[in-house]
């Protein structure tokens, strides 16, 4: 991952409707109907978060019939954390005052 897509990734997370959209998701995969009515957002807005977030990796969507079925992608959130450790990790060496 080049800077920029490091940026765009974690500026996903940077959103409070996105924040509540993971935290509806963490019990597992739900329907766009699900998120529509827990959510107070217009279909419209609803697309407008799910697609930074699927762009970002963060979730992962399917289709059945005319529902959009999305969950947290594992991998992904395993990657971003590690990559958060490894550009915040301080190099040993340097003078930290």
């Amino acid at each position: 991952m080049n800077n920029k897509q490091i940026a765009d990734t974690f500026k996903a997370l940077s959103d409070e409707k996105r924040i509540d959209i993971l935290q509806l998701l963490q019990n597992g995969e739900q329907c766009a109907c699900v998120l529509l009515e827990k959510l107070n957002l217009t279909q419209s807005g609803l697309s407008y978060h799910m697609k930074i977030l699927t762009n970002s990796k963060i979730i992962e969507s399917r289709q059945e019939g005319k529902w959009t079925y999305y969950k947290i992608s594992e991998k992904q959130c395993h990657n971003l954390a590690n990559l958060l450790l490894e550009i915040t990790q301080l190099k040993e060496g340097i003078n930290n005052e």
